[in-house]
């Protein structure tokens, strides 16, 4: 895959470093791997780089052999160093800081977004679980909300602080499907993210959680919150329409994918303790000859052909490929 483009790479991208990033997302991201199909090879690149440095960050915070809570800590202080000296230019030797330290000399991915997940990453080692819905707002944008800052300065935009709004409420809508599909997973780890609030709104006990009963009442209290999931996609989709190119495609695509887990959610009937929703590979690679119509149906008459152009021949090569691509149901 990195051999079949590493031509079109910009001077100074390191593939080796790229190579491992690739794989970091493509293991622990799949539908964001798949969106990032899209981008050209520097852009896919340091999407990877900014992936696999940010997971890091939460393998700090979520692997049992990160240590003891005291080492948690000490890791995600060294995680933060290695984002700094990456940023100055002189990063750590290490594939994934090697990646990221080209990827923020090309494009312009502010400081401030990482230094925000760092604060997020500190929320869950402090077990700061949300009590009300604006709780949850913030950590979803703190641990989700802030990749939209990372990606849209590499895929290139128009259109200023409204389509940032738009990316980071993307993201926080993202974060909020994570939360919603990682129920069962999070209370294995001693997290609940469900708000307090709800919880209590609704009669839902953390101890029938944790016996994986599912109530009338927990359906019930899903359903509110995939309602406002939908609700922040929604918001979010405008800003899509002022991404460079084939960047439009690859974050409507991701993102298209990623809702689609709430639908697999409700037809699961809302059992998110014993149940993990996702989108098939194959289902993702279905869902982009729709995404490709409605981008080329919402521009203005005068723009929809540039749409067509520069999209269209990677959907088409993408399709060509489906029939080969992994069948794991993983994202």
């Amino acid at each position: 895959m990195m051999r079949e483009q590493s031509e079109q790479l910009l001077p100074g991208c390191p593939p080796d470093a790229i190579r491992v990033c690739a794989e970091v997302t493509r293991r622990h991201a799949n539908t964001f791997y798949f969106g990032s199909r899209f981008l050209d090879a520097s852009r896919r690149a340091a999407v990877w780089a900014v992936y696999a440095a940010c997971r890091r960050g939460d393998d700090v915070v979520d692997e049992p052999a990160a240590g003891t809570a005291d080492q948690r800590r000490d890791g995600l202080e060294d995680w933060w160093r290695n984002v700094e000296a990456a940023y100055a230019g002189r990063p750590a030797n290490d594939p994934v800081w090697i990646a990221l330290a080209w990827a923020v000399a090309t494009y312009p991915i502010p400081l401030h977004a990482f230094e925000e997940l760092y604060q997020g990453l500190r929320m869950d080692l402090d077990g700061a679980m949300p009590a009300t819905l604006a709780d949850l707002e913030l950590y979803c944008r703190r641990v989700g909300g802030v990749i939209g800052f990372m990606v849209t300065p590499i895929c290139g935009y128009r259109g200023g602080e409204e389509t940032l709004a738009c990316a980071l409420r993307l993201g926080q809508a993202m974060q909020l499907t994570n939360v919603l599909r990682d129920v069962g997973e999070d209370l294995a780890l001693d997290r609940v993210y469900l708000p307090a609030d709800y919880l209590a709104r609704h009669n839902v006990r953390r101890a029938a959680l944790e016996r994986g009963e599912i109530t009338p009442e927990y359906r019930a209290l899903v359903q509110e919150l995939v309602a406002i999931a939908r609700a922040w996609y929604c918001e979010a989709r405008p800003g899509i329409a002022y991404l460079e190119g084939p960047a439009r495609l690859a974050i409507a695509v991701a993102a298209r994918a990623y809702e689609g887990i709430l639908a697999e959610l409700e037809r699961n009937d809302y059992d998110n303790l014993s149940r993990r929703a996702f989108v098939t590979s194959r289902r993702k690679v279905a869902l982009v000859p729709a995404t490709l119509w409605q981008l080329y149906t919402s521009r203005p008459p005068s723009q929809a052909p540039v749409v067509a152009r520069r999209c269209l021949p990677q959907s088409v090569l993408l399709l060509l490929r489906g029939t080969v691509m992994t069948q794991r149901d993983v994202d």
